[in-house]
């Protein structure tokens, strides 16, 4: 059986960790090459580190920090955020990412998808999803440019697309349930997973030990991702999955 993994996330603004609520009120939480090795000390899988400002100098900032972050952690480095084509991927993979997530690019130009799974390899790319639950509908859109812009696509078609072009694996956001700390929308993660035969990474609204087992219960999650929750040390990433373990979800420990 393959192992369920917890992902920490830190979201990075101009090189410093920071965590909002619902996509805004950004708060700087700590220095990302510290949090990252202190998280690969604790048993995370993996890490994810999403730049949310990327000018062209935050991208500089950005590379500094892979670069730094990569000769202190072991755990495979997924870096998001402002990838705009396979220059970036290029440039990205070379500082030490061992994977790397498009949004917004890979909808204005699905092909991006499929040139860089074909240079790099599927298993480097990961598709972020940030979705929306549409109103009256059992549907949800996809949204971009940090939850700002609908796009009008259906996030289950787009995930399926982006699948036959190359993904590897999805990141899967809920924009609804986002830093609100009620638990992750399983709805939405089902939706996905049953339509996509990659890893999907659940995110957003986890707020408990409980939240963890119920995302891999009842959906098809690979893998749960976090934020505020282990940043502000209210859970450790040992203790989710001594809590997981004990309910006979397979982690390693």
């Amino acid at each position: 059986m393959l192992t369920k993994r917890i992902i920490p996330c830190l979201d990075i603004k101009m090189g410093k960790v920071v965590k909002g609520i619902n996509f805004v009120n950004l708060k700087e939480v700590g220095d990302p090459v510290e949090i990252a090795e202190y998280y690969n000390k604790e048993g995370a899988d993996e890490i994810v580190f999403l730049d949310i400002t990327a000018t062209s100098d935050g991208r500089d900032t950005m590379i500094d920090v892979v670069r730094k972050t990569a000769e202190k952690v072991f755990i495979p480095l997924t870096v998001g955020g402002g990838i705009r084509n396979i220059d970036d991927f290029k440039k990205i993979l070379r500082a030490g990412a061992d994977k790397i997530s498009v949004n917004s690019a890979a909808i204005r130009n699905p092909n991006l998808i499929y040139d860089a799974a074909d240079k790099f390899g599927s298993q480097c790319v990961v598709l972020a999803i940030d979705a929306k639950k549409n109103e009256d509908s059992e549907s949800w859109n996809v949204y971009i440019n940090g939850g700002r812009i609908d796009t009008g696509l259906d996030a289950v078609e787009w995930a399926k697309k982006a699948k036959s072009l190359g993904a590897g694996e999805i990141l899967l956001t809920s924009m609804d349930a986002d830093g609100t700390k009620q638990g992750y929308d399983i709805d939405l993660t089902n939706a996905i997973s049953k339509e996509v035969n990659i890893p999907v990474i659940a995110s957003g609204g986890c707020g408990s030990l409980k939240d963890f087992y119920d995302v891999f219960k009842y959906s098809g999650a690979d893998a749960a991702l976090a934020a505020s929750l282990f940043h502000y040390g209210e859970l450790s990433i040992k203790q989710v999955k001594e809590y997981l373990k004990d309910r006979d979800i397979g982690v390693r420990l």
